[in-house]
């Protein structure tokens, strides 16, 4: 079993930035695909970034290329999402996740199999 917590999500200004982490237990996170989602009020969870085990692979959502970058730090089993020049329209709550099975990403959530609660993200215009 996986668990996963976020933490980081707060109320910023547009154009601000915040920095979102999420912690993994286990002792094979280094193995996994992690994942970062949103989902707004009334829409779907949608992709946002993911990363592959070694660091060395990431994909982004068209809509976040170039703001966002993703990251981890298999030693501390955390996975970071720093979010610079943030819009209204990235409001939503956000969440990890983790994906043990595959060896590409992919940003289908029905993929990963474990997901964190979710943190908070506002952006004020």
């Amino acid at each position: 079993q996986v668990q996963l917590v976020e933490s980081g999500g707060g109320l910023v200004q547009a154009g601000g930035s915040l920095r979102l982490s999420c912690a993994a237990s286990g002792r094979t996170f280094s193995r996994y695909i992690m994942g970062w989602f949103r989902q707004a009020p009334g829409k779907e969870r949608e992709f946002v970034a993911a990363i592959k085990w070694s660091g060395g692979s990431t994909l982004y959502a068209e809509s976040v290329e170039g703001r966002f970058t993703v990251s981890r730090d298999n030693a501390k089993n955390t996975v970071y999402l720093q979010m610079n020049s943030l819009k209204p329209e990235d409001t939503a709550v956000y969440y990890c996740a983790a994906d043990s099975q595959s060896w590409m990403i992919y940003t289908t959530p029905r993929v990963y199999e474990y997901w964190g609660q979710g943190t908070q993200v506002t952006v004020s215009s």
